[in-house]
C-alpha cells in the first residue's frame, strides 16, 4: 500500500519536474538590489516608457512608488503620462483584442514577471534579441524562440545577429552589427535598472518583511534566553 502512495505521488510530482526544468541555456546573473532606491526610481521611468504601453502592471497602484523615495508630484511628472491619477492600478491603454490581432497573442501582465520568471531570466532575455527576417516581428530572441514580442529597446541595445559556433553549430552567440544609442555596458546597467524595478513590483514589501524578519528573530531568540533563565530559576531549588 505504502509503495503504491509512493508510486502515486511521484507520478504526481512529474509535470511539475517537467515544467520546471530550465531550457538548456545560460543565463546571466542580474544584479539585483531591491534597496537601491536611485535603481528603482531609472527602473520605473523605463519601465513607463518602454513597457507600460503595451503591458500592463495590475497589482500595482503609482502612488506605492513613494516607498521608493517620490513624492506624489514627482510620480505625476515622472511616472504618468495619460489621464490616470496617482491612487490609480497601473494599466495599460491597450485594449486585449488589439493586441491579440497586432501581435497574435495579448502581452502578459508583468506585475508578478520577475516572480514567475526569474530575475536572471529577464536580465538574459532583455539582452538576447537578435534580427530573424524569418519571424513576422523581424525579431527573435536566443532564450525565447519565435516570441511574439518586438525589440522595443533595439534603438538603445542597438541590433545584434547570431554568430553561430564554427567548432559546435548547436551553441548560438551573438555579435552587435548595428550599434545603438548606448554602449554595451550602459545598455547592461539600463536593463538591471529595469529587471531590479520589476523584481520589486513583484513584491513591495519584500526590503520590509526582511527587515521585520529580522527583528521577529532577535526578539525570539531574546525570548528563548529568559525562559532558560526563568526555567533555571524554577528548578533550582528542586534540584
Amino acid at each position: 500500500m505504502r509503495l503504491i502512495k509512493c508510486l502515486l505521488f511521484i507520478v504526481s510530482l512529474v509535470p511539475v519536474i517537467v515544467f520546471a526544468a530550465p531550457a538548456d541555456v545560460k543565463l546571466d546573473k542580474a544584479p539585483i538590489d531591491t534597496s537601491d532606491n536611485a535603481s528603482l526610481q531609472r527602473g520605473a521611468q523605463s519601465f513607463v516608457n518602454y513597457c507600460l504601453t503595451c503591458h500592463g502592471a495590475s497589482f500595482m497602484r503609482y502612488n506605492r512608488h513613494q516607498d521608493i523615495g517620490l513624492t506624489n508630484q514627482e510620480i505625476s511628472e515622472k511616472l504618468i503620462y495619460t489621464e490616470q491619477k496617482v491612487g490609480d492600478l497601473m494599466l495599460t491603454a491597450m485594449k486585449k483584442n488589439e493586441a491579440e490581432e497586432w501581435f497574435g497573442v495579448a502581452p502578459p501582465d508583468l506585475s508578478v514577471i520577475a516572480r514567475s520568471r526569474g530575475a536572471d531570466w529577464l536580465y538574459t532575455y532583455l539582452r538576447s534579441f537578435y534580427r530573424d527576417s524569418t519571424v513576422p516581428t523581424g525579431w527573435n530572441n536566443l532564450i525565447f524562440e519565435s516570441v511574439a514580442m518586438p525589440h522595443v529597446l533595439y534603438e538603445l541595445q542597438g541590433q545584434q545577429v547570431v554568430d553561430s559556433n564554427k567548432d559546435i553549430p548547436e551553441i548560438k552567440e551573438l555579435k552587435l552589427s548595428v550599434p545603438g544609442v548606448l554602449s554595451k555596458e550602459e545598455y547592461d546597467r539600463f536593463v538591471a535598472d529595469l529587471v531590479n524595478y520589476m523584481v520589486y513590483l513583484g513584491e513591495p514589501h519584500a526590503n520590509y518583511r526582511k527587515k521585520l524578519g529580522v527583528i521577529v528573530i532577535i526578539f525570539l531568540l531574546g525570548m528563548l534566553g529568559l525562559t532558560y533563565l526563568l526555567k533555571r530559576e524554577y528548578w533550582r531549588d528542586v534540584q
